[in-house]
């Protein structure tokens, strides 16, 4: 039977300077951006994890909502302290997600005076160690808000030891050659449209051609892109297909579904390209949209999103 590392448990009461290392433990450079507070064991292969949510963050709180990709980030930074932490996986392996399907509850996304804080219960219902060092993780999150019910996800995502990474990279896997390769920053879509106040967090173009739109990668924004990535990160995927269903909907909304797959890393140096279309509603009547996208004709990633209208 494999031995799992003891669980080192950090309790900060302000974020992140009573524990420094968690910003390298969930991947980001900016400490401001490292929403992991605490974590520790419940029993077997379920642990606990909090985070914090500031009121007033500088891209995914915006009129006095959280964006729901909040949850989703916090998924993923939890997952990556519980993989070093917890599943003794090495820092410096490189996680690739596969697929994530999220569900939020909406009534939960308003912002208040300070900050929120989120407690995650997270349960690995499988993890497949590979022979030349990768594992394959299925986890399944449940969080919650002063004690009522956030939201849930499932995500499927592995991790590659730094040689193989490479390996399968190839050309692509040094990140500030990545960086440097990206293609010309296009013009952004009107930020109303697609639901956004600042022009600076738009993430898609205009292609002329209605329901398709281009990726718009600003490698300098600094939330999106706090240090240089070898591809596009998931985040800035999802915010995508968040504006582009906006720009097809006459009102505002809410996304509180997504269920996305990963198909291939999406390159910084050649046009990735989105096409939105309906689908039928869910069980519950809410409206659904299917945003796929390609690059050098072959799909990357797929979406399908339910959303809910925006209540002031």
């Amino acid at each position: 039977m494999e031995s799992r590392p003891t669980i080192v448990q950090h309790t900060a009461t302000t974020r992140p300077a009573a524990a420094p290392e968690i910003p390298r433990l969930v991947g980001k450079s900016m400490a401001a951006e490292a929403l992991v507070t605490d974590w520790g064991d419940v029993c077997g292969a379920t642990q606990w994890v909090t985070v914090q949510w500031p009121h007033d963050h500088p891209f995914y709180a915006e009129g006095g909502r959280y964006s729901p990709l909040l949850f989703t980030e916090s998924a993923r930074q939890a997952l990556s302290v519980l993989s070093h932490a917890v599943h003794g996986i090495p820092l410096g392996y490189r996680f690739g997600l596969e697929r994530i399907r999220t569900s939020v509850n909406s009534d939960e996304l308003r912002t208040t005076s300070g900050p929120a804080r989120i407690d995650l219960r997270i349960s690995h219902s499988s993890i497949t160690r590979r022979r030349l060092g990768s594992a394959h993780l299925v986890s399944q999150v449940e969080a919650r808000r002063a004690g009522r019910h956030l939201g849930t996800a499932e995500l499927h995502y592995t991790s590659h030891p730094p040689a193989l990474y490479d390996r399968l990279r190839g050309r692509y896997a040094d990140a500030g050659e990545a960086f440097a390769r990206a293609i010309p920053l296009t013009l952004p879509a009107p930020a109303t449209l697609v639901g956004r106040l600042h022009r600076r967090d738009v993430v898609i173009s205009p292609t002329g051609t209605a329901g398709r739109w281009q990726l718009r990668t600003d490698t300098g924004h600094r939330v999106l892109f706090d240090h240089p990535h070898d591809h596009v990160p998931g985040m800035v995927l999802l915010e995508a297909v968040v504006q582009a269903t906006q720009a097809a909907r006459p009102h505002p909304m809410v996304p509180v579904v997504f269920d996305s797959t990963f198909l291939r890393y999406v390159e910084f140096d050649q046009p990735c390209r989105l096409t939105v279309a309906p689908e039928p509603p869910d069980a519950e009547g809410r409206p659904r949209t299917r945003v796929d996208a390609t690059q050098a004709g072959r799909p990357v990633f797929s979406t399908t999103l339910t959303t809910e209208p925006r209540r002031s």
